[in-house]
């Protein structure tokens, strides 16, 4: 098996972008990251996104997206996986580059929800979970992850307070990121003073859906140096599955397809938890970031908000976390979330993160969940010396 690397990166701002389509986020994106780059060819294009085909009405996306970029001829498909699809989309073409079957891939994640009602976005996000026997009985994809609180904080006597700390720290992080969603500070009070979503979930603990596309350009990694003098190897690559309905898990305070996932790629890349210096991690609600990051083996379980709290995942804490905002603040453009992940592992590793950037980091980490735990792929990049 060739190691991977990622030569180039692109993408939009986050945000409701009203005078664009679905194409023109994908492209603009596009764009930007062979602008980095000089090659003679794309030998194929994996495109992750969620709810094209009902918010849009629109799918067979790969041949649109290799259209309107001007790739005539690679095969290009579209990867669905809920909101890991980005994550999915990312493993497609590690393996594609891997296994020598194609040498230039570009691995996209593209979402349009702003053009959409918002009861239509939320029934097309209750498409992320069992439709027989959650989403037809009217329970949202809030309500979900709503109950997964409650589980929590029963079992581990975790306060709301302590809860709100994840959301505070993502927007203190993408306060710095021009390309952010909600590029402003909040508080705690704040938190606990905003309306309930589904209780005892709140809206300032809740991701919003948003418009955006980000790209990866990968190659061999022996090829790599011919294209960028900061090419970043992906090292470790894990995916897993779950039960998709809640009633079938055996334990609402964990997420078995991250313990999974994450396992088989700190196995792949020869590390351990403690080696990471930067991760991206899914915060769609306050509860699945700190599941998230316990599940991930980087605090105990039951630990993890005191440790935010305490400043551990800030830069210059145990472990910097969701340095560019995280899905609560930098955005949740559902289908490119896991692709948006990647580009900012790949930011911090080549040093180029700005206000946000980590000291040293050498190797980060990426956690894309689908559904609430349906499926998670984690990613573990590595700077080259």
């Amino acid at each position: 098996m060739r190691k991977v690397a990622v030569i180039a990166i692109g993408y939009t701002k986050v945000k409701e972008h009203w005078g664009l389509s679905i194409r023109d986020l994908f492209t603009e994106a596009a764009i930007m990251a062979l602008n980095e780059v000089t090659i003679d060819r794309v030998d194929a294009l994996y495109v992750g996104n969620m709810s094209s085909g009902y918010c849009q009405h629109q799918e067979h996306l790969g041949a649109l997206m290799a259209d309107y970029i001007g790739l005539k001829s690679p095969p290009a498909v579209k990867i669905e996986a809920a909101g890991a699809s980005g994550g999915m989309a990312l493993r497609e073409g590690f393996q594609a580059v891997a296994s020598g079957l194609h040498d230039f891939v570009i691995v996209g994640g593209v979402e349009k929800m702003s053009d959409v009602l918002t009861p239509d976005i939320t029934y097309a996000m209750a498409m992320a979970a069992d439709q027989e026997y959650e989403a037809f009985i009217g329970v949202t994809f809030a309500a979900l992850n709503a109950m997964i609180k409650r589980a929590y904080q029963h079992k581990f006597g975790v306060s709301d307070e302590l809860m709100a700390t994840l959301p505070v720290h993502c927007h203190d992080m993408a306060s710095k990121n021009p390309y952010a969603q909600y590029p402003f500070k909040i508080t705690v009070e704040q938190v606990l003073s905003s309306p309930f979503v589904a209780e005892p979930l709140r809206l300032l603990e809740c991701s919003s859906p948003a418009d955006g596309a980000a790209i990866l350009i990968l190659c061999p990694l022996e090829k790599a140096k011919e294209f960028t003098d900061t090419p970043i190897e992906i090292v470790g690559v894990g995916a897993a599955t779950d039960a998709i309905a809640l009633y079938q898990r055996d334990d609402l305070t964990t997420f078995k397809a991250t313990i999974e996932a994450t396992n088989i790629a700190y196995k792949m890349a020869h590390i351990k938890p403690e080696e990471v210096d930067v991760a991206e991690i899914h915060d769609s609600f306050s509860v699945t970031g700190v599941i998230s990051l316990e599940d991930l083996g980087f605090f105990e379980k039951g630990t993890a908000a005191k440790a935010i709290s305490e400043g551990e995942i800030a830069p210059g804490g145990k472990i910097a976390v969701n340095t560019f905002g995280g899905l609560k603040a930098r955005g949740h453009p559902i289908g490119a979330t896991g692709v948006y992940q990647a580009v900012e592992i790949v930011k911090q590793l080549r040093g180029e993160a700005g206000k946000n950037q980590v000291d040293n980091a050498e190797i980060g980490l990426t956690q894309n969940i689908g559904g609430v735990g349906g499926t998670v792929t984690v990613h573990i990049f590595r700077r080259v010396r």
